[in-house]
């Protein structure tokens, strides 16, 4: 399997991906650790990917999304974004209704 086909099935598998430097226990940049800590705040369950565990994904993913750096967050399988843009929905109420909607909550 190719890398991009990697990248397909993780983001078809979990609703929500972040793409990141790290983990979220331990995320190795500010950006990363910033928009995990969003999510967190957002109630988001999502799925980590530590893009420095696979040099391959680290590589292809700016191709793939048209997104230069990490992180970068899908929900449903499309790029929302880096991290201002992470902490802007976070900060309007939007990514606690996205991460709503994606798990079926009633809002």
């Amino acid at each position: 399997m190719d890398v991009n086909e990697r990248i397909k099935t993780v983001l078809a598998e979990h609703p929500i991906v972040l793409f990141m430097k790290g983990t979220p226990q331990f995320p190795m940049c500010g950006f990363s650790s910033r928009a995990v800590q969003a999510l967190k705040e957002a109630g988001a369950t999502f799925h980590a990917v530590n893009v420095l565990a696979d040099p391959e994904v680290r590589a292809a993913l700016p191709h793939f999304a048209n997104w230069p750096t990490f992180p970068q967050l899908f929900i449903q399988g499309e790029l929302i974004g880096g991290c201002d843009i992470v902490e802007d929905l976070k900060a309007s109420g939007e990514l606690g209704r996205m991460a709503s909607d994606v798990a079926g909550v009633a809002h």
